[in-house]
Order: structure tokens, then C-alpha cells, then sequence
């Protein structure tokens, strides 16, 4: 199995929270929009502003954040993957989301492989297999 990992799947392991994704690790290869590192640290900057993670938490979820990105591959935020993002789609889709869905569809037809698509996002899930994607993460 191929899965493109929607930032909320990440960071829901990073932080321990409720309900990760029961396939988590279990797939042969995973891929992710270089989109992730960025909205991963500002979540975890967000957290230590309003107090909910002291400097060991940082440290602890920027190295976790590090070893996690070491394990997926990156999709690099290119003109095409953005012109694409752009495009209308069948769905309503926030713009970071239209990122990700245009990441995994250029990478996906670019590569010839079936990606699966893990987001905790319902929304995100909806336009995912509006576009054909499988979809892991929504229960």
C-alpha cells in the first residue's frame, strides 16, 4: 500500500491524540506535500504560544516531526502541483487542502502508482474520493 499522509494524520500521531490512523506504518511507501513541514511547525509554534507545550515539548515534537518526515517521501510544492491546486474541483475545498489533493493527483499520475489517501479532515475525505482516491482515516 501507497499512502499520501494529510498533515492532520501526522500530526494526530505526533501529539498522541485520539483515534490515529489504525494503518499507521503500515504501508510500503508514504509520500506527503512539502506543504506538511509548514503546517506542521506552525501548529507546533501555535501550541507553544498559547502554553500548551514548554521548550522540552518543542524540542520533542520538532525531533518527532524530523524522524516522521525522514520516513515519506516529499512532493515538492512545484508551478504545476499550484496552477493544478487552483483548478475547480467537484467539491468545496479549503486552499492548503487543494495543495495536498493536487500534490497526491501530479504525483500519482506522473508515477503511475494508486495512492491511498489518509486525512482525519472529513471534508478533505469527501473531495478525495470525489477526485477517485481510497481513503483512510475517516471512520
Amino acid at each position: 500500500m501507497i499512502v499520501y499522509l494529510d498533515t492532520s494524520v501526522v500530526l494526530r500521531m505526533l501529539f498522541a491524540e485520539p483515534e490515529p490512523l489504525q494503518e499507521w506504518g503500515k504501508w510500503q511507501r508514504a509520500y506527503s506535500s512539502e506543504l506538511l513541514g509548514v503546517e506542521a511547525r506552525r501548529m507546533i509554534d501555535r501550541l507553544r504560544l498559547e502554553s500548551v507545550l514548554d521548550d522540552e515539548g518543542v524540542a520533542e515534537a520538532h525531533e518527532a516531526l524530523g524522524w516522521m518526515e525522514q520516513g515519506m517521501g516529499s512532493i515538492r510544492l512545484t508551478r504545476p502541483v499550484l496552477q493544478r491546486a487552483s483548478l475547480p474541483l467537484a467539491t468545496v475545498v479549503k486552499t492548503l487542502d487543494a495543495i495536498h489533493l493536487a500534490s497526491a493527483l501530479i504525483f500519482q499520475e506522473r508515477r503511475s502508482r494508486n495512492l491511498i489517501f489518509a486525512t482525519h479532515d472529513r471534508q478533505q475525505a469527501v473531495a478525495a474520493r470525489a477526485l477517485g482516491f481510497e481513503v483512510l482515516g475517516i471512520g
